[in-house]
């Protein structure tokens, strides 16, 4: 049976002049990803990537070896580009009211529900597609939450959501149920 792994991407340098998609990691979240990166078994994954920089800048080290990552645009991070940048506090309120009205578009962010549709569509084609490889997907938070509902068979909720940034859940590619809740990567392959 071939396990996955969704891991999203940790700490990034939060540029307001900057679109969100195209931050990058921070020198601690670089850090973390580069530790994490010589651990032997993540040769036996096919690393799968969102296109926004700061999930391939998580994904790239870890695929270093073999240099291979298969990049999938469509497993971006919510669209929340309607209200632009928004300070921590802003931002966490726009959060909380994006899970608690999952099928609303909140101040024109991408609604919860497309989100979490677009993002196991992703999972499955590649699945699908390497039914008996493991997979290592690189992501995000928001999105990653909303697959961990989807495949927990839990209703949308951010009491499902990671505690800050670069954390992982496995769940096997067949019965699709994940194994742990979120976890520090330090913890991956520990």
């Amino acid at each position: 049976m071939a396990r996955a792994i969704y891991l999203t991407h940790p700490d990034v340098v939060i540029d307001p002049e900057v679109a969100v998609p195209d931050w990058g990691l921070s020198e601690s979240g670089a850090a973390r990803v580069a530790a994490l990166a010589p651990r032997a078994r993540l040769q036996a994954y096919h690393v799968v990537s969102s296109a926004e920089r700061k999930a391939l800048e998580t994904a790239w080290p870890l695929a270093a070896p073999r240099a291979e990552i298969e990049v999938r645009p469509r497993m971006h991070e919510n669209d929340r580009s309607a209200t632009g940048f928004l300070q921590r506090h802003a931002f966490e309120d726009m959060a909380d009211a994006f899970f608690a009205q999952p099928e609303a578009s909140v101040r024109g962010w991408e609604r919860a529900v497309d989100v979490q549709g677009r993002i196991l569509a992703e999972v499955d084609a590649v699945i699908a597609a390497r039914p008996h490889q493991n997979l290592l997907f690189c992501g995000h938070g928001g999105a990653g939450t909303l697959l961990y509902c989807a495949l927990a068979g839990q209703p949308i909720s951010r009491r499902w959501d990671q505690k800050g940034g670069g954390h992982w859940f496995a769940f096997d590619t067949e019965s699709r149920k994940p194994e742990n809740h979120w976890t520090p990567m330090e913890a991956l392959f520990a």
